[in-house]
């Protein structure tokens, strides 16, 4: 069964976007996965469709309503379906490799993208919402977000890349960042290759790529090894001074 996403949205013309480009784009046409958009403003309340109100209690900006939301979820996630629901909120869970991986492995996904100061807590409780932030830092509103959650999917769907090695070894897939990459020329503005890439020997090469992740992780991501990473780190690499 295909990949589906679900996106609700209050500017489903932002959909595809980038998602309709490149190797998304063409496992969206092959049919590798499929997406559909929501419109929450189809729920709004009154002739003028409103789908927010002030904060309870006072405070600058608006909330969006968890009748409208609840309704437009109701309408666009049909009974039986366990697929995640995803609301894209910077307060949420950080999204890691890890997770995507789990999210690939099943059906699809349910994204909901907020707007204004935040969504009303009684339909994250009441729709079971599980929030999914991208970064500490604000957006405009969660359709960024959820394009971002989407292409690191994507990607990792049996026939969108190129080759199935590629996603085994990125950053982040053995809990360490990604090693340095190299091609042609062989010099350029008197730098050359590392010897190690130029020997042949690919047990060598192996090597190498270990120990210069293992590095890059300790010097950029020490957090990456702070659960029990210790142990990831070859002994070789292990009380090596940085640069």
């Amino acid at each position: 069964m295909a990949f589906r996403a679900s996106v609700l949205t209050l500017y489903p013309e932002m959909f595809p976007g980038p998602l309709g480009a490149s190797l998304a784009g063409e496992g969206l046409r092959s049919g590798l996965w499929s997406l559909e958009t929501h419109q929450i403003r189809e729920h709004g309340i009154g002739r003028h469709r409103n789908v927010d109100d002030t904060p309870a209690g006072g405070g600058a900006g608006m909330v969006l309503r968890c009748d409208v939301l609840a309704a437009a979820i109701d309408a666009a996630v049909p009974e039986g379906d366990t697929r995640p629901r995803l609301l894209m909120s910077p307060r949420g869970r950080p999204l890691s490799q890890r997770m995507v991986r789990d999210y690939v492995a099943g059906e699809g996904v349910v994204i909901v993208c907020g707007r204004f100061e935040g969504v009303d807590e009684r339909v994250i409780e009441g729709r079971g919402l599980t929030e999914v932030s991208v970064g500490d830092y604000i957006l405009s509103g969660g359709e960024m977000a959820a394009m971002v959650l989407l292409d690191a999917c994507v990607r990792l769907i049996p026939g969108v890349m190129g080759k199935e090695a590629s996603g085994a070894e990125e950053s982040f897939e053995n809990g360490l960042l990604e090693y340095p990459h190299y091609t042609r020329p062989r010099e350029w503005e008197g730098r050359g290759l590392p010897e190690a890439l130029l020997s042949g020997d690919h047990a060598r090469i192996a090597r190498w790529r270990r120990e210069q992740a293992e590095r890059i992780t300790r010097e950029r991501r020490p957090d990456l090894l702070s659960d029990g990473g210790s142990e990831r780190i070859s002994p070789s690499v292990r009380g090596k001074s940085k640069g």
